[in-house]
């Protein structure tokens, strides 16, 4: 198994990451954004400094990716500045199709501003393995891949979010992999969020 940094130019990789997210979460938030919004989020995470996107091959198949950033508020605003225009034309298709969105959106892009912490750390913001590769590794290797990278002299933790209920599988995962509950916080639409960090050894 290979695991690599995906840059902006390999779109067919991007589209890929997108559909392994598209059967990774569904009936989430993001997921119900549909493909072109996800494609344009993940496009950015691949162009914005101290983000990127590690992606699992077998062979040349693409089974699984992990998306990150440590600057989580600095990359959201340069979602917004850089593509404004596309990302509103894909959030106005579901709109439409559920007109409560929009405000669960504008939350979603505000969170990280206010989600500012003194000391520097790196978000875990998505990780997705493809369903004909699940329980073979992956996302371990990608979760190690990641530690591997961040230089812990420079970044306090890795940090993720994760559903407290009806969760229990990732749940596992993550205490598997090391990390660590830090707390427990309800959203403002009241879903139970538990907070991981993972902070070296």
């Amino acid at each position: 198994m290979q695991i690599r940094n995906i840059s902006s130019t390999e779109k067919n990789i991007i589209n890929d990451i997108v559909s392994v997210h598209l059967s990774t979460f569904q009936g989430f938030f993001l997921t119900f954004m549909g493909r072109g919004f996800l494609n344009l989020m993940y496009r950015s995470y691949t162009e914005y400094n101290n983000s990127g996107i590690l992606a699992a091959f077998d062979g040349k198949e693409l089974v699984g990716f992990l998306a990150y950033s440590g600057d989580f508020s600095g990359l959201y605003k340069y979602m917004i500045k850089k593509r404004l225009l596309p990302f509103a034309w894909y959030s106005l298709g579901a709109f439409f199709r559920k007109p409560s969105v929009f405000m669960r959106l504008v939350k979603a892009f505000l969170k990280p501003g206010e989600a500012k912490r003194e000391e520097k750390y790196v978000e875990l913001a998505s990780i997705g393995v493809s369903p004909d590769a699940k329980s073979k590794g992956v996302g371990s290797k990608l979760i190690d891949a990641l530690k591997s990278k961040v230089n812990f002299n420079e970044y306090a933790y890795i940090t993720l979010e994760t559903d407290a209920v009806d969760n229990e599988a990732a749940n596992r995962f993550y205490q598997k992999n090391g990390f660590v509950l830090e707390r427990e916080f309800v959203t403002a639409e009241g879903r139970r969020m538990f907070e991981y960090r993972f902070k070296g050894e």
